[in-house]
């Protein structure tokens, strides 16, 4: 087995460009949140952390794991300024429904936006052209709109919150210290390497 740790975003042209550091689109889409029917755009996003959460479709078996997972530690990332969008190909109406009678899927606080146009899957290159769904894409994003970690998993895996919050801890910390880096397995709270030329190469 070969791991690659890159994703690349196809161009028309054909050329291959990575999504990290892009800002994202402008967009207008509608979620269900809270008991309601709420319009998401690019404008909610800014000033604040922000997880994108695709996942390919409502009433599967994977997605609602994912979901409880997120949702089991969503006030952990509220308290640091981040909200979680879960995103599928499936109307915002098909996600009420879900809510309505699912007994896990009930529990869920963040919003899940529906996209059945496939305009932000389509943007965030995240659509299975195969099975008109999307994929699992996890996009982590700054206060300035812009993409600074992002990973697409297999349709079969699940993927881990703790992780995607310790990811999101290293990036929120890296913002606001712009000399120092976090090394491998960087949890909160612990020490960081200054980008200084004795620290090179240690």
């Amino acid at each position: 087995m070969i791991i690659l740790s890159f994703y690349s975003h196809t161009l028309d042209g054909g050329d291959f460009v990575s999504l990290l550091y892009k800002e994202i689109d402008d967009f207008e889409a509608y979620a269900y949140h809270q008991k309601q029917f709420k319009k998401i755009t690019k404008k909610d996003l800014l000033g604040k952390w922000t997880l994108f959460f695709f996942y390919p479709a409502d009433f599967t078996f994977v997605c609602p794991t994912e979901l409880e997972d997120l949702q089991e530690k969503y006030q952990e990332f509220k308290k640091v300024n981040c909200e979680i969008y879960a995103i599928s190909t499936d109307t915002h109406f098909a996600h009420k429904t879900w809510h309505d009678i699912s007994e896990n899927i009930s529990k869920i606080e963040y919003p899940m936006i529906g996209d059945p146009t496939h305009s932000l899957t389509y943007d965030f290159d995240v659509f299975d052209e195969n099975d008109g769904l999307a994929q699992r894409g996890s996009f982590i994003i700054d206060p300035e709109g812009k993409i600074v970690v992002y990973e697409v998993n297999a349709g079969n895996v699940g993927r881990n919150a703790d992780e995607l919050l310790r990811r999101l801890h290293a990036c929120q910390f890296v913002y606001e210290h712009g000399d120092n880096v976090c090394p491998a397995k960087w949890k909160l709270g612990e020490k960081t390497i200054q980008t200084t030329i004795e620290n090179i190469g240690k």
